[in-house]
């Protein structure tokens, strides 16, 4: 398996992946306008990627680890590509989140797949440098989706952000089908009803929020609200009792892998929407177009796809534990900036903001990413990387729920969810009480951080590489290996 030709095609997947997150949110006015869609369900085009990538990434990671990852990575660029065409082509907002929820089944087999791809191919040893790679693809596309969601909207057309992944998607499937291929094929059995209860949960939720946020709170949604809480326990009972679960609790027996998973949920639910939150700041407080308003968060992007290499390199020296607590300190160091923005705030600000937390993501996820497949039973890397996807993805999805209820406790619920879209600029009182409510926001993702801190400096220290021979895995990570495998298939 060529490294260099596999690894291109990991770091485009991700790269595609992020294009297509940052391009939708600050389209979805356009959209909404396009389409002649209510607010609440335009919001949707971004909540039905992410329930479904939540939902099927663990199972997609456990059907490539049964049929083959190549295989089902390589189904999951089709996928992905032709859902994006049926993305462009959406005669109404309807139409538009089906494809989206279609496309997301595509992202859930690519994201399912890719660690556990990049782990087959690579050694430990230098496992850190390729997920640094990936962390770069992650971070040039999330700056190609900002700079490209305001040109593609602005000259050519909403449409155009999802026809651009028809390119992309069709080299990708061209060098996947020549460097990559499928090696540690396993039994395993899906979880459908796990997989069923947790798309319940995360939708009701989803929706309970997003209504709560627009329209205020009334009974029915604080009723489903309350219903998706009371089958938290349900889902947890069919999850111990399932050989095969979406959330294996038996993974969470091995210290450094559990802590290592956790602390990437906690992160993705503490600061993935501290970004859209930042748009709505320029934005509805600042008065600046969408576009305007990007381009300010491009220097931390630009400058974390610059240094995310070289910090997978310092975390094959170093050690994961080090590297993604550090990660997690910056991204908090500029949470603590963020809280400092007001109606008048330089503008500079953000951009000196965006670069600590550009530096934070690049020292972060290569090391976390080392420290969770590291520790993984090389027959098992699709379920464990399809599981820290799939709680990554909830984290997400939370991150955004949570932004969207603090932020909007501040001001009228109908104002901040027009704001959330980029229909409305905020002026005089109501920016400084919006901008409040921003800074309850930053303050609740502060918190969640320091939970992520706390659990990536505990969780132990992982096989050192100088004990590896020069034919494969060290004694350490043997043993880690037999640990966390042996707990796998216990059930």
């Amino acid at each position: 398996m060529n490294e260099r030709s596999a690894l291109l095609v990991v770091v485009l997947g991700t790269l595609m992946a992020a294009v297509d997150t940052t391009i939708v949110i600050l389209a979805l006015p356009t959209i909404a306008g396009s389409l002649h869609a209510d607010l609440a369900i335009t919001l949707w085009t971004l909540l039905a990627y992410l329930l479904v990538a939540a939902v099927l990434a663990t199972q997609m990671g456990r059907v490539g680890d049964i049929y083959g990852r190549s295989r089902i990575y390589i189904a999951g660029f089709a996928l992905f590509t032709v859902a994006s065409m049926m993305c462009g082509a959406a005669p109404n907002i309807y139409f538009l989140i089906a494809a989206r929820l279609i496309q997301g089944l595509g992202g859930a087999m690519l994201i399912g797949n890719a660690s556990a791809i990049v782990s087959d191919v690579f050694p430990r040893e230098v496992r850190g440098r390729a997920f640094g790679y990936t962390t770069l693809g992650w971070n040039s596309g999330a700056t190609l989706g900002i700079v490209l969601g305001g040109v593609l909207t602005t000259y050519l057309g909403w449409r155009y952000i999802f026809y651009i992944n028809g390119p992309i998607g069709l080299v990708a499937i061209i060098l996947g089908l020549r460097s990559i291929r499928d090696t540690n094929k396993v039994s395993a059995k899906l979880d459908i009803t796990g997989g069923l209860l947790l798309g319940i949960i995360l939708a009701v939720e989803a929706y309970a929020s997003t209504q709560i946020a627009g329209v205020g709170l009334n009974p029915t949604d604080e009723a489903l609200a309350i219903f998706g809480v009371v089958l938290i326990p349900l889902f947890i009972l069919a999850e111990r009792r399932h050989t095969s679960p979406i959330i294996n609790t038996q993974v969470f027996g091995q210290r450094i892998l559990a802590a290592s998973i956790g602390a990437s949920f906690l992160q993705s639910m503490g600061y993935l929407s501290v970004a859209f939150l930042l748009i709505m700041y320029l934005q509805g407080v600042r008065g600046l177009t969408p576009f305007q308003a990007s381009l300010l968060l491009v220097p931390g992007y630009v400058l974390s796809s610059l240094v995310a290499p070289y910090m997978g390199r310092l975390t094959d020296r170093y050690g994961a534990r080090i590297m993604a607590t550090i990660g997690i300190a910056l991204m908090m160091g500029a949470l603590g900036v963020y809280l400092t923005l007001s109606v008048g705030t330089p503008l500079t600000t953000v951009i000196i903001a965006s670069v600590i937390s550009g530096i934070g993501s690049a020292v972060f996820y290569p090391a976390n990413n080392t420290a969770i497949m590291g520790n993984s039973p090389p027959a098992y890397y699709g379920s464990v990387s399809g599981l820290a996807r799939t709680l990554g993805n909830v984290g997400t999805l939370l991150s955004y729920l949570i932004a969207i209820s603090i932020a909007s406790l501040s001001v009228s619920r109908q104002v901040a969810f027009e704001v959330f879209l980029g229909t409305q600029d905020l002026v005089g009182d109501v920016s400084a009480k919006f901008v409040t409510g921003i800074h309850t926001a930053f303050l609740a993702a502060m918190g969640i951080l320091l939970a992520a801190l706390i659990l990536s400096a505990l969780r132990g220290e992982e096989p050192r590489l100088k004990h590896r021979g020069q034919g494969g895995a060290s004694q350490g990570e043997r043993q880690g290996h037999k640990e966390t495998e042996g707990l796998i298939t216990q059930t």
